[in-house]
């Protein structure tokens, strides 16, 4: 859908200031991890095929496979940049259950190591002129130059020291299906083709998703936000969809200043849980100290 862009110096603009970002709008943006480097990998599957179609039957096959190969190697690498950056971003977080990055450095030594047996095949008289030596220099070469590049996958657990193990996976479940409801808010937003509601809603989901970090660092606060990361949420992407579907047809101000002001109150009681927790939080640590200072005072040790 076309997007109209407005601003100071556009023909009906009238210099006002509306075109501006507000502020707080870039908080908590979030970059696309998998960026062209990664993209780039794609690329040498495709000619491959194509140099292969003459090749004869086993030729073929082999340039195939090597393609296959080096594909899935970059659809693997893309997830696994994603769920390192999802690691990176947390303070409490688990190691990623399959390690993507190296499996990705793998498949794509193997598949320059076949894509240099192909042409070895090829360009050979007789099947003895093969050699074996080469695709697996090859292959060692493109596996370690990839790891090199893109590193490997992180190999243990951060902040999970004291965590109930049971607790976190209920979280982890929790936040999952918040998630999802911030991303079909997303995708119904854009269908309204306003950019600034799009980043008023971008704007909430931050928040959101500070309520989620705060819950996930210490999962004995799911009971008391369980409502918020699900039914508050739930409501506030139907309300997207429906508001989305209404002001794309209508364009009504009306329906656009009461859906703003939705978004505004799911921020302001988001922002309020979050800071009730890490009072609450403060306070459970306030208590641990009191009992600590007790203890060793009716020990005998002296505090100053």
């Amino acid at each position: 859908m076309a997007k109209r862009y407005g601003g100071k110096f556009s023909p009906d603009g009238g210099g006002s200031s509306d075109s501006q970002p507000e502020r707080g709008q870039f908080d908590g943006a979030r970059v696309n991890p998998a960026g062209a480097r990664a993209n780039v990998l794609f690329l040498p599957a495709i000619p491959l095929i194509f140099l292969s179609l003459n090749d004869g039957a086993v030729g073929m096959i082999i340039g195939l496979i090597a393609a296959g190969l080096l594909t899935t190697a970059a659809l693997l690498l893309r997830e696994g940049l994603k769920a390192e950056a999802e690691y990176n971003a947390r303070r409490t977080a688990r190691r990623p259950a399959f390690p993507r990055k190296i499996f990705s450095s793998v498949l794509t030594g193997l598949g320059a190591a076949l894509a240099s047996y192909r042409s070895e095949f090829v360009d050979a008289e007789t099947a003895s002129q093969v050699s074996v030596l080469a695709p697996v220099l090859y292959g060692v070469a493109a596996t370690a130059l990839h790891s090199v590049s893109f590193g490997i996958d992180p190999m243990k657990d951060k902040g999970m020291e004291g965590i109930d193990t049971f607790q976190q996976d209920r979280v982890a479940r929790v936040v999952e299906d918040a998630e999802t409801h911030l991303t079909e808010m997303s995708d119904a937003i854009k269908r309204a083709g306003d950019r600034k509601i799009e980043a008023r809603v971008e704007r909430f989901q931050t928040t959101a998703r500070d309520l989620f970090r705060t819950v996930e660092e210490d999962p004995r606060d799911l009971a008391g936000a369980r409502k918020y990361l699900t039914v508050y949420l739930q409501g506030a992407r139907d309300a997207t969809v429906k508001f989305s579907d209404v002001y794309a047809r209508t364009r009504d101000a009306q329906a656009l200043a009461d859906y703003s002001s939705l978004l505004d109150d799911l921020e302001q009681n988001f922002a309020a849980r979050t800071r009730k927790m890490l009072l609450d939080d403060r306070s459970d640590l306030t208590v641990e100290i009191d009992v600590l200072r007790e203890r060793l005072q009716r020990e005998g040790v002296r505090l100053d």
